[in-house]
């Protein structure tokens, strides 16, 4: 029998709907996979079937797992999802289907001894401690006309992770968090609900002019910490510790203009 691969593009619709067709197709098959486009390795003896992509599909699934999983095995793969792992559609799928083998479905994400379940665990836990990360490490900065603008490099696909937090925040402020590594956008009008935009043409472009308040306060702030700075008794090991190196870049306090 051939091995099935069901291509998708790497969106939660995208692989949810992947999953949905080899769901539907056989939900016993422990063999099939679901390659991103543009990762895909053609093997020999496989079928490849380029998935439908679209949000009834992405609901059913969603249902499934709900109903079948329970919230945990649901909170955890709608973080795998997330990952930068090029593999995450195939190890949800392969966790699904692993679940059909237990007296009570719902305990799934306790059997970290399966290969599928382990790596769906892992992948929602770094999805997780990289968006608490950003969390606290996000800033942003007044733009004109009075609209808040962050900008952030996250290894994984984190917006939708931090989206409700921010929006709960600052729910009288219009605001946009880009992620340049993803090139997708939050955008938050004030007392509305957030949208969610992916720009990999960059066709759109927020505008960056500092307002004058804002130049102003980071002259202030700029001008704060280098006078209470004590070279001589700076910790660099307690200060890496505290604030991670690579969230630096995307910090106005670290120098960004």
């Amino acid at each position: 029998m051939l091995k099935r691969r069901f291509i998708c593009t790497d969106t939660t619709i995208g692989i949810l709907s992947a999953i949905y067709d080899a769901w539907k197709m056989d939900r016993t098959d422990t063999e099939a996979g679901i390659p991103l486009w543009g990762t895909v390795q053609h093997e020999m003896f496989c079928e490849y079937y380029e998935v439908e992509e679209n949000e009834r599909k992405a609901g059913a699934v969603r249902k499934l797992i709900r109903e079948r999983l329970g919230k945990q095995a649901y909170s955890d793969i709608s973080y795998a999802i997330l990952s930068k792992d090029e593999d995450k559609g195939t190890a949800i799928l392969q966790t699904m289907v692993a679940a059909r083998e237990l007296a009570d479905s719902h305990r799934i994400m306790e059997h970290l001894s399966h290969p599928a379940v382990r790596r769906v665990f892992e992948m929602s836990r770094n999805v997780g401690r990289e968006a608490h990360y950003w969390e606290e490490f996000l800033r942003f900065r007044e733009m004109k006309p009075k609209i808040l603008y962050a900008e952030i490099t996250p290894q994984n696909q984190v917006l939708p992770a931090i989206a409700d937090h921010f929006a709960d925040r600052f729910p009288l402020e219009d605001f946009v968090i880009y992620d340049k590594n993803h090139a997708s956008y939050m955008i938050h009008p004030r007392q509305k609900k957030w949208m969610f935009m992916t720009d990999h043409e960059q066709k759109w472009e927020a505008a960056k002019e500092l307002s004058e308040e804002e130049e102003a306060w980071c002259t202030l702030w700029k001008g704060f910490r280098k006078s209470i700075s004590i070279k001589d008794r700076e910790n660099k090991k307690l200060q890496t510790q505290n604030m991670p190196l690579r969230y630096r870049g995307d910090m106005p306090e670290y120098g960004k203009s």
